[in-house]
């Protein structure tokens, strides 16, 4: 079982994200969890994700966003960062993955429609990476 982190800059977008469909697609096979370099923990996830997530199904609107911390990237397996470049810590030894994918907060629904869907396609890619020869992810 894997560990991912998935890291932005304020954790109330493609973090989310890219948490709630890792979640879904791997069930218990592996586990996920979404921060931010300079997340508000007061602050929510932004309207238009809420609104695209909720079209697959998946409500995320009561997340709130998290603050990245050391501890949670020293436990993780692999690091997914996006956009939050040197504001990341770096853990030696530790696997890391950046996807260059744009914010979705304030763009039209289809922009964050194609960031989602594109989250989605990097998420199924890794989930097969993270099998283990011979296994499949609905074992």
């Amino acid at each position: 079982m894997a560990s991912v982190p998935f890291v932005c800059l304020h954790n109330a977008g493609r973090s989310q994200m890219s948490q709630a469909l890792f979640e879904r697609a791997a069930g218990r096979h592996h586990t996920a969890e979404s921060a931010g370099s300079v997340a508000d923990p007061g602050g929510h996830v932004h309207a238009e994700v809420v609104t695209v997530m909720r079209e697959l199904g998946i409500d995320i609107a009561d997340r709130r966003p998290q603050p990245l911390t050391n501890e949670l990237a020293e436990r993780a397996d692999v690091v997914v960062t996006m956009g939050c470049g040197d504001a990341c810590p770096y853990i030696p030894g530790k696997r890391y993955v950046d996807w260059d994918l744009p914010d979705p907060k304030g763009r039209p629904l289809d922009d964050v429609r194609a960031i989602r869907d594109e989250i989605a396609r990097r998420v199924e890619a890794l989930l097969n990476e993270l099998v283990p020869q011979g296994e499949s992810q609905a074992s």
